[in-house]
């Protein structure tokens, strides 16, 4: 028997009308669709009189998910993935579903349409030729501490998603390290209220202090100067550089080259650390 094919459905990130003809008619030819809310996507079913049948694939389920789906594919059966909005398989559960149906090469065929993070870069006027994107910031901890100083250490435009309770803090922090940084804030992409916020980082934390935002927020932060990069963004390039058998001089040197930051402030930052 022949495998089925996983199909990676994009949805729209809010207005339907941005949902292609190819979408419907995968959705409709599908054995099944599975879908990351299903109260969410039952909607944009009934919306296109669409009656495929729905199962659910999400964060929580994905273990015991996963090798279903793959039974399903592996039997003949066509499924489409979709997530609530915009792209499956991109900073969302259904990449472990990829993973797992390319190791059993099963074919998989991503159909084009929208994404958050593309459609806010075109519209951003912030550099777009390179960009780094970073999925959503973690809400704690060291991962979200990790990944706030990859952001600005960025040399390219960096992207990422936040929740709309938590926008004004993240602003905040990461403008204590490059306040005067341009930044764009696009908010309900696609809907009604769309807004693109531009500014600083300062001025965009002190206006969502203000303005309490409301909605799916994607940010978007002009890449790194030289001089404009975080000294602290240095040590896991230190680290790995010691871990090679560099002293703290040289692994010092080495890292402020490549970062272009200043040697004698990155050395001392290691010389504390350590």
């Amino acid at each position: 028997m022949n495998q089925g094919t996983l199909y990676l459905c994009p949805t729209p990130l809010g207005n339907l009308e941005d949902i292609t003809l190819r979408v419907l008619r995968v959705l409709r030819e599908s054995a099944l669709v599975a879908a990351e809310d299903t109260r969410v996507t039952r909607k944009l079913l009934n919306h296109f009189d669409i009656h495929t049948r729905l199962v659910s694939y999400h964060e929580h389920n994905k273990a015991k998910q996963t090798p279903y789906l793959i039974g399903c594919l592996l039997d003949g059966r066509d499924v489409a993935l979709v997530s609530d909005a915009g792209m499956p398989g991109i900073a969302d559960p259904g990449e472990a579903l990829v993973r797992a149906a390319v190791s059993k090469q099963v074919r998989v065929v991503a159909l084009p349409g929208p994404v958050a993070a593309v459609t806010a870069l075109a519209a951003s006027g912030l550099p777009s030729a390179s960009f780094e994107f970073f999925g959503f910031l973690p809400s704690r901890g060291a991962k979200r501490k990790e990944m706030m100083e990859a952001i600005l250490s960025a040399g390219k435009t960096a992207i990422f998603y936040e929740a709309p309770h938590r926008l004004a803090g993240t602003l905040a922090d990461l403008a204590a390290f490059a306040g005067h940084r341009p930044a764009v804030v696009a908010r309900e992409l696609t809907k009604i209220h769309e807004e693109f916020v531009r500014g600083s980082l300062q001025e965009l934390a002190q206006h969502f202090v203000v303005q309490a935002p409301r909605g799916e927020c994607t940010v978007l932060l002009a890449p790194a100067e030289i001089g404009q990069i975080p000294v602290v963004s240095a040590q896991p390039l230190v680290d790995k550089l010691l871990s090679l058998g560099l002293c703290k001089k040289e692994a010092a040197l080495a890292a402020a080259d490549i970062l272009g930051l200043p040697k004698r402030q990155v050395y001392n930052l290691i010389h504390q650390k350590r």
